[in-house]
């Protein structure tokens, strides 16, 4: 089986069968291995082959007789041959709010009758030429990309312009690479860094510090609103009021920092931070506790996404939203209008995020 260790064992498996349709290993009316056999050869539970097993049904590609096993379908009860591919390519695929974007847009590829190809590129350039390649490999229909620290450019440019070659639609997500004109669906980060400042602003806060990582664009963006808001509410901004970090930095050097801040006097420390999202706000949170301070009776926090993190802690986040499943949904939807051929499909879709006023914010 391909060694993908970054998708879960249930869709690695549905990948390497698939395979075994396309090579013709097995074909209309052939019998499958029982579940058994399956998961003897791959190391697997049968509870992991049993789900693959529902996915590749409910698809399309399998069928199950009763009292005599589970066979590929026939030309006649599924159309294999129409089944079109779209890869969708992240930078990760099991934690935060990815795994809401990714079944959002499997749930819409599957509506329009579209199968999903997947891949992760756990935040790595070298890995997202990997993903590339190997999406490339296949025969897609289009291609949904969330590209890979965006803020650090595009050195896999020359596959872009191999896809642009090929006549291989696709669109990105969350972000665009600058160089790139292709479509795109994203939230107004810049927005939502302003509205997160303002906020604070706007409840007498003056001393904030921003946390922004800034290896992707829309940690860049999200600078870009909280600089905005202190000018057009003419706040002073403090050099060390603004903290970058890079994504192998965010466990350490927010904390850190933070921590450090915390235990100065209260005439000196700050009143409020800004949050790049709501990861490194519930580690901002700790940092808070190890100072012997509280939120948000000393410090008031803002993350961003508004995800299930926002809520799992017992001071409950203010935040800005994230659409996620929908941002999932309409760029499927939008691809899948390209490829068909559409008119007037817009270039970009852009999300406006809210926010969202919960109890780690009080006015001082």
């Amino acid at each position: 089986m391909r060694d993908n260790k970054q998708l879960p064992k249930y869709l690695q498996l549905k990948q390497e069968i698939l395979t075994w349709f396309q090579s013709g290993q097995l074909q209309a009316n052939d019998q499958m291995p029982t579940e058994h056999e399956i998961a003897e050869r791959f190391q697997m539970s049968r509870q992991t082959v049993r789900q693959t097993f529902g996915e590749l049904e409910k698809d399309g590609w399998l069928q199950r007789v009763q009292g005599k096993g589970t066979f590929v379908s026939t030309p006649q009860s599924h159309k294999s041959q129409e089944v079109q591919t779209i890869g969708i390519i992240t930078t990760y695929i099991s934690d935060y709010i990815f795994p809401h974007i990714v079944r959002g847009a499997e749930a819409a590829l599957r509506n329009r009758g579209y199968r999903m190809l997947l891949s992760s590129t756990d935040n790595n350039k070298s890995k997202e030429l990997e993903s590339l390649q190997m999406m490339m490999s296949q025969p897609l229909s289009g291609l949904i990309i969330e590209p890979t620290r965006s803020a650090e450019g595009n050195p896999n440019l020359s596959c872009y312009l191999s896809l642009d070659y090929q006549k291989i639609p696709y669109l990105m997500i969350n972000e665009r690479y600058s160089e790139m004109n292709c479509p795109y669906i994203k939230v107004d980060d810049e927005a939502g860094g302003y509205k997160a400042t303002e906020h604070l602003i706007q409840w007498g806060h003056e001393k904030i510090v921003g946390f922004f990582k800034m290896d992707d664009l829309q940690g860049v963006n999200r600078l870009k609103g909280f600089i905005r808001a202190h000018h057009d509410s003419q706040v002073p901004l403090q050099p060390q009021s603004v903290v970058h970090y890079t994504t192998e930095e965010k466990q350490t050097k927010p904390y850190e920092l933070a921590l450090s801040m915390l235990t100065e006097s209260a005439e000196n420390r700050p009143t409020a931070f800004v949050c790049y999202n709501d990861e490194l706000a519930v580690l901002i949170l700790e940092a808070v506790r190890q100072a012997g301070l509280s939120v948000p009776q000393d410090i008031s926090i803002v993350g961003f996404d508004d995800s299930f993190l926002a809520t799992a802690t017992e001071v409950k986040l203010t935040t800005l939203t994230h659409p996620k499943t929908d941002l999932g949904i309409r760029a499927a939807e939008l691809l899948i209008d390209r490829i068909e051929g559409k008119v007037d499909v817009p270039d970009k879709h852009i999300f406006q995020p809210e926010l969202v006023i919960r109890e780690s914010t009080r006015k001082i």
